[in-house]
């Protein structure tokens, strides 16, 4: 009994969490992250400014939060992979999370806007950067535990898995760019295999 109750809890916060970024991100995106305060997003769903920051830390966390997710299914699609398939193609794989959600949740259709404001708002910015970077020490981790588990682990000092890792996440924010520059015409999934085709292995 206690594990259903305990469950709808969690469903109950989760669409209040969602139902405060979908009013924030609407704010962010008519008025600009800066200008929009907590208490406009308060005003905006019918709650005080505490009630908001307990479901959001920060005013940041609105946008970037469901990142952590993020991070949890690329390592799932990463151990999905074939462990012999070449790394290029399990990373391009890997990268299909963040193809299926470009933006935040309930807001697909406003993931260019969305994007081109992290990436015009320093401090979005910043905190996005961070979470790739987090994002790419997992995979890099995961690389490893897969090369290890087939007899073939890289050597401490070998620079592959963190160098190809880089790689495809830069090839991911360059896509980004690519994506939202032209207003989120097109798939973002071309635009990801367009930038990872520039710099991938040549046959």
């Amino acid at each position: 009994m206690g594990g259903k109750r305990d469950g709808l809890r969690e469903l109950s916060r989760r669409a209040v969490r969602n139902e405060i970024a979908d009013a924030a991100t609407a704010l962010f995106l008519e008025r600009g992250f800066e200008a929009t305060t907590v208490d406009d997003i308060a005003a905006a769903v019918g709650m005080s400014q505490r009630s908001v920051f307990r479901y959001f830390a920060t005013k940041e966390e609105i946008v970037l939060g469901h990142f952590g997710l993020v991070v949890d299914d690329m390592l799932a699609a990463l151990r999905a992979r074939p462990a012999d398939e070449p790394v290029w193609t399990s990373l391009r794989r890997v990268l299909d999370v963040l193809v299926a959600r470009p933006g935040p949740p309930g807001h697909q259709h406003a993931a260019a806007p969305v994007l081109r404001m992290v990436f015009d708002t320093p401090v979005l910015l910043a905190g996005y950067l961070q979470k790739l970077q987090q994002a790419q020490e997992a995979v890099v981790t995961g690389l490893g535990e897969r090369a290890a588990s087939i007899g073939a682990p890289y050597a401490p000092d070998d620079p592959a898995p963190r160098a190809l890792t880089a790689a495809a996440f830069g090839c991911l924010v360059a896509a980004q760019h690519s994506w939202f520059a032209s207003a989120g015409k097109g798939s973002f999934a071309d635009a990801l295999d367009r930038a990872m085709a520039t710099v991938g292995p040549r046959a």
